[in-house]
Formats: structure tokens, sequence, C-alpha cells
């Protein structure tokens, strides 16, 4: 199998060059009608935060890898990219990498399931675009069934593994569900942002930003559907909400011991969940010694994310396992590929010698009997080929060379021959 790929990850390359090679929708589709043109037959190509890569059959068995990497840094008007921020795929290698992509195992958290829906993407838009044939859609098929496979079977996507998860897995705990629950999320940079999503993702009752830069909360409580908090009356609401989480990227406290005190007497007793991931922490630790608070900071929550990862790493054999499995299955179908010419041969010999026997006897019969008579031939032929055609595809499916492969058509054509040769001359 021919299959090539290209891939300029967060393994092999700084943020900085991913970012300069990473694709839209709209030029992804254009990248690919370049690719068309001159390099592949087939492909697809994925590209995301953390990596761009290409996917495909090359034209004319060529492996011009270093003419398609051009073709993506002309495209996207960057040059002195080095070769070591390249790494390269052949054959079963491209396999293996699709389905260690696909699976979780090679991205920046292991078993992020988020992958699986983007390879999933890229290669829709393939399809659209008719560059995906029959050979490269049971590839893709095989792909996404061992990542479904990899989450399914394994523990490799469960527990935690950022911060910002890990406080709302944390939040959880508290307060069983979110629906009737208010949450302020103090801080609108990457941290509050995934906190924010994860709290919508929850369906929490109501979600507020608060942010010194209010263009910011606005920008994200639009992302969300939620509410803003101006920065200069924090203090003053924080006792409006069941759960806060603080992420900001200031050089002290923002939140006091008396103020969070005095929002727990308003409170009457409510319990609040105070999630502070910020570093410097933004709220005083000491809060944590009040009754209904539940304090945790980013050293509390670092220990959940580490074990949670300590699984998921456990997790790995299994799932590379699934993929051995998985590509031992795809190359069996491949290898009987191989073999279609032979099959077809032979079904093609024995439906010449049914048909002219037909063509004999139609006209001595009435029509009735004619057609009972054709149902009855067809299925005749198709239990007389069934074991060999099955025994055929069983051999291929063990993998056989170029030559073993042209030994047993020559080896079929010359049982042919012969009985070619006797049916001409019995006519």
């Amino acid at each position: 199998m021919n299959l090539i790929a290209t891939t300029i990850n967060h393994n092999t390359a700084p943020i900085e060059i991913r970012e300069a090679l990473h694709l839209s929708t709209d030029e992804i589709i254009e990248l690919l009608n370049l690719l068309k043109e001159k390099h592949l037959t087939d492909g697809f190509i994925v590209s995301t935060c953390n990596r761009t890569e290409i996917f495909g059959l090359p034209q004319n068995g060529e492996l011009d890898l270093g003419g398609i990497k051009h073709v993506l840094m002309d495209f996207k008007g960057v040059s002195g990219i080095k070769a070591e921020h390249f790494k390269d795929y052949f054959s079963c290698g491209a396999i293996k990498h699709l389905y260690t992509v696909v699976s979780g195992l090679d991205s920046l958290v292991i078993g992020d399931s988020q992958i699986h829906g983007q390879v999933k993407e890229s290669f829709q838009i393939a399809l659209e675009n008719g560059f995906a044939g029959g050979v490269f859609r049971k590839i893709f098929d095989s792909a996404i069934k061992t990542g479904k496979r990899c989450i399914s079977e394994t523990k490799l996507g469960e527990g935690a593994v950022s911060v910002s998860f890990a406080a709302i897995q944390v939040a959880e705990k508290i307060f069983q569900t979110f629906e009737n629950k208010s949450a302020l999320v103090i801080g609108a940079g990457e941290t509050g942002e995934l906190a924010a999503i994860h709290l919508r993702e929850k369906n929490t009752g109501k979600i507020a930003i608060c942010n010194r830069t209010l263009s910011k909360a606005v920008d994200l409580a639009s992302k969300i559907n939620g509410e803003i908090v101006p920065f200069e009356n924090l203090a003053s609401l924080i006792s409006n909400f069941d759960i806060i989480v603080s992420a900001t990227s200031s050089p002290g406290l923002i939140l006091g011991y008396d103020e969070i005190k005095n929002a727990v007497k308003k409170r009457k007793g409510q319990p609040v969940c105070i999630l502070d991931i910020a570093i410097p922490r933004d709220i005083d630790p000491k809060s944590s010694n009040l009754d209904s608070v539940f304090y945790h900071d980013i050293d509390s929550l670092s220990v959940i994310v580490d074990q949670n990862l300590r699984k998921r790493k456990n997790e790995i054999p299994h799932a590379e396992k699934i993929i051995v499995e998985e590509m031992i299955n795809l190359f069996a179908w491949y290898n009987t590929l191989e073999v279609v010419p032979a099959i077809k041969k032979l079904r093609d010999f024995f439906e010449e010698i049914r048909t002219d026997e037909m063509e004999k006897i139609k006209n001595k019969i009435n029509p009735e009997d004619v057609k009972k008579l054709d149902d009855m031939t067809k299925r005749m032929i198709g239990r007389i080929l069934h074991n060999p055609t099955l025994k055929l595809r069983q051999v291929a499916e063990k993998g056989l060379t170029a030559n073993e492969i042209a030994d047993l058509t020559n080896t079929i054509n010359t049982l042919f021959e012969p009985a070619q040769k006797e049916q001409k001359e019995y006519t």
C-alpha cells in the first residue's frame, strides 16, 4: 500500500511554525486542488492548532514528499522551515501514524478525543471535493473504526488532564448538578475560556465573566452565552455565585480573606466552591478556613491531573494493540485486491460456459422454463465457485508477493486454456 504522509506537529516544530502552516477549511480545499494537479490521486489534510498533516496516494507511484512540502509552504507564503520540522511516513508507517493520530495517542494531551472528529471532518472535505477513491475510503473507514475502539475499549480518554477541566470535575463532587447553579469565571484568557466552556458543557444555569479588560470579557461571554460582571464590582457581587473560577494574570490577590468572608455571610450558609487556578494565586488561600467554603488552588488540582495522566499512559499498550489488530485487518483486505482479477477471470470463464449452454437450449423450451433454468444455473455456478473464491481470498489475506500473485494468476489461466480449446472443439 503506497499511502504517504508528511506532518508538522507539536512533536516536530514550535508553535510559531505550526501557526504559520495552519490551514482554514477554505485553504484546505484550495490546497487539495493544487495537490491533485501533480502530486496525489487521493488525499486529505488535517490542520489543527497542534498539527498540519497531509495524507495521500501518489500519482504514478512517485513518492515526491519534497514536492508536496514545497506546495504547502509556497501556498502559505512561508520559507526557511527546516527539514527536521517535518516528519514523513510511508506505507505501513503512514497507516500506523494515521491510526495513532485518530486514536489520540499522538495528541499533546494523550487521549484527546477531539482529534477523532477533526480527522473525520477533514476526510469529509476530501470526499466532497472528489479526492477520495475506493481504497482511500477503506483506509479512512478503518482509521475511524480504530479511533472509536480506542475510545470505547480503553480508558485512554477518562479523567481530567487539564487544570481547567479538573477544576470543574472537583466542583461536580460538591454540586451533583450545575443546572440550578451560578458560576463566575474571573479572567478571560485561555485557561479562563476553557473553564467557561466546560461549565457551559455541564449545562450550568448561569455563567458570568469578569475581566479587567471589559472587551475581552464581552468576547468570551458571547461565546458561551454568558453575562458580564464589571471588574470594579467584583467584590460586592461574588456572593451571587455558587462556583467561582479565577484564572487571571494578576501579580497579586484580587480577592482577600475579608471580601470572601463578607460574601459567605450574605450567602447564609449556602456552600461556595472557589477554584483558584491562577499563578500567582488570585484569592487568599486562608479563605479555605471559612465554613461552607470549598477552596482548591492549582497545586491540589495538578495532583488530580497528574494522576489521570498516569492512568491514561497505562492504557497506551491496550490502544496500541487495537491499532495493530486493525492494521492487520486492513492489509488482509488490501491483499485480497491482488487476486480480484484472477477471481473475475474464474467467474467469467464459468459464466461464459453457462450462457453458451443457455443459448443452445432456450429455443427448445418454453420462455417460463428458460427463466427457471437460467436462475437455476446461476445458483449452481455460484455454489460451485463459492469455495474456490473463498480459498483464493484466504490465501491472499495471508499476504502474497507480487511474484506469487503473478504465479497464481498464470496457473489459473493455464487451467482455463485447455478447457477453452476443448469447449470450442465440443461446440
